[in-house]
């Protein structure tokens, strides 16, 4: 009764079962790393936000990439902002999803040498090509606290650098790119400046990266590897049905009822019980006696 697996349907069907399986086991794994690397990257985060601040001069220095174990560090630094060689980087929003422009300014430090600061977010001009109102940054000697962070490239934030921009506006956030427009030495990386505050909340200040969602990778996993598991049973079951409907329909033709006979007359009977008599002669008629 299994011979109909031997069939094209049967065996094309089978082999779609045979390859979704292990494709659905590694979805699973897929967003089970996913939430691996989520969780790592939340404990990266929460424990480089609660250490205490070091100067910024610690961990970067001219050409150094910033690896991700210093990213969002907190860190320190000292010096003159340079306004003269600000830029705004392109195409980035707020906290409320605003589009407009993040600040980037050049802070000087005692040696020399340059750090770039992000002071934040400004609203984008009316004329995309028009460099937007940027509130001066602080004069005179100040001294930044912020988050560190990699210089930007496309392959890591999948935005394009696009050239032939206005002057002063970038897409990306790059040391090595400002170091060739200002002709100084700039440490690698960035600074996401936290304080101080900005005088009337502009620029506005990034916040906090989110390191307390983990998000439904997880879920998404267990939702694969159940649907792995069911791939089998759905067979099965598909199997047993089709069993079960060919044995019905080979036994449902078979059966037949006895043909002629009657129900009510005695066995080997040709004549029915209640066919009348034939008529007898008149010599053996009964003669009726009259009373005396």
């Amino acid at each position: 009764m299994y011979r109909f697996l031997l069939s094209r349907q049967w065996v094309i069907l089978t082999l779609v079962a045979l390859v979704l399986i292990p494709v659905m086991i590694e979805l699973g794994f897929w967003q089970f790393h996913r939430h691996e690397r989520r969780v790592t990257q939340n404990t990266l985060i929460a424990d480089n936000l609660k250490a205490a601040p070091v100067p910024v001069e610690e961990l970067t220095s001219p050409g150094h990439v910033v690896p991700r174990a210093d990213y969002w560090r907190r860190v320190t630094a000292t010096g003159t902002f340079d306004t003269a060689h600000e830029v705004v980087v392109r195409r980035r929003t707020s906290s409320d999803d605003r589009v407009g422009a993040h600040v980037l300014t050049p802070l000087v430090l005692q040696d020399g040498r340059i750090v770039l600061v992000n002071r934040g977010w400004v609203p984008g001009a009316a004329n995309q090509r028009d460099y937007p109102e940027v509130p001066p940054a602080p004069p005179g000697r100040v001294t930044v606290t912020g988050r560190l962070k990699a210089d930007e490239t496309t392959g890591a934030s999948g935005i394009k650098d696009l050239k032939g921009l206005p002057d002063r506006q970038v897409m990306l956030i790059s040391s090595r790119q400002q170091a060739e427009l200002i002709g100084r030495e700039v440490l690698g990386g960035y600074i996401e400046q936290t304080e101080p505050a900005a005088a009337g909340g502009s620029p506005e200040q990034i916040p906090e990266p989110d390191h307390d969602s983990i998000g439904a990778h997880m879920a998404y996993a267990v939702q694969w590897w159940l649907f792995a598991a069911g791939v089998p049973v759905g067979w099965l079951v598909l199997v047993r049905r089709e069993k079960r409907d060919r044995e019905n329909g080979s036994t449902g033709g078979t059966g037949s009822g006895p043909e002629g006979g009657n129900g009510g007359g005695s066995g080997g009977a040709d004549t029915p019980a209640d066919t009348p008599a034939a008529p007898r002669e008149d010599g053996d008629a009964i003669q009726a006696t009259s009373p005396r």
